[in-house]
Formats: C-alpha cells, structure tokens, sequence
C-alpha cells in the first residue's frame, strides 16, 4: 500500500474518555452533546455550513492499532469481512458519523448524537444532503436478518477494545 497522508483538521471532544460503554453508532448517542474544536486556519471554511441539520464528520480511530479481515461485528455473533462491517478494525482506521448540528460559534461546532472517543483527530466535514445521502430500496445484507431495536442502543465491549490501545 503506498502512504496518504492526512492533516487534522480539528479535534472532537465528547464525554466518552475510555471505550467501556461508548456508543457504536450514533443513534446509540442520541441526545449526547459534543463539540468540535476546528484548527483556526479552517474556520472560513465553515461559512453556511449553519444552516444544516446533520453534518458528516470523517476521523481516525487514532486508537486502533490492528485490523482483521474477519470480524465479529456488534450486530451478530457470526464472523464477517471487515468490508461488510462497521468494524474499526480496519485496514485504514477511518470512521465516519453522521451527528446533529446544533450551532457554530467560530471555530467551535456544537453537536449531537457523536459515537466518538474524546480526542479523536477530525479529517474532514461533509454537509448532509437528503436530496443525495438517503437512498430507496436498499438493503444491509447480513444486518437485515439480525436487526432489532435492543441495537439502537448498542454499546462497546471487548472485540472493540482488543485492538486499542
């Protein structure tokens, strides 16, 4: 694999400090608030980006130090491909949430619903367009078959925290 460097952009700061009971998803963070500290240097960027709802945040699981290939994910007791997972066990430790926006006061944004560690390096922002973002007639392959409402809910347990530090 040939080397990509990434530069933060900010940091996220939100109220889970270790890995025992933090939300896998974010609607397992429903209602919990968080802030992004944006680098100073971004904060132009940021112009209109208030009047979103929802804002997709990409990061580095900067904790994960290993990757699998097969996985047991959250969501089942049955062995997966990393790539049909959500795993952050992953070859490139790169995450992704969509969170609620609430407000942005210069280089701080103020969200919700955030399934982050506190401290997790921030590489990029992306508006939520409904227009683009939602999709009809999908389907979630194995989560299908395994999904019901105790997984709205879901918490961290030692499969996640085998490969951090």
């Amino acid at each position: 694999m040939s080397e990509i460097k990434f530069e933060s952009i900010g940091i996220i700061r939100t109220s889970y400090k270790t890995l025992e009971n933090m939300p896998i998803q974010p609607m397992g963070a429903k209602g919990e608030k968080a802030i992004i500290e944006l680098n100073s240097k971004f904060v132009d960027g940021l112009k209109d980006l208030e009047e979103f709802s929802h804002v997709t945040l990409i990061y580095h699981l900067h904790k994960v130090k290993d990757y699998k290939l097969h996985v047991i994910p959250f969501m089942d007791t049955e062995e997966h491909g990393v790539f049909a997972t959500r795993s952050p066990r992953r070859p490139n430790a790169i995450g992704i949430s969509t969170v609620r926006l609430i407000r942005v006061n210069d280089n701080i944004l103020h969200i919700e619903d955030a399934d982050v560690l506190d401290g997790t390096p921030l590489l990029d922002i992306k508006p939520f367009f409904i227009q683009f973002d939602n999709r009809e007639n999908t389907k979630s392959g194995w989560l299908d078959r395994k999904w019901d409402d105790k997984h709205k809910t879901l918490k961290s347990d030692e499969r996640f925290k085998t490969s951090i530090e």
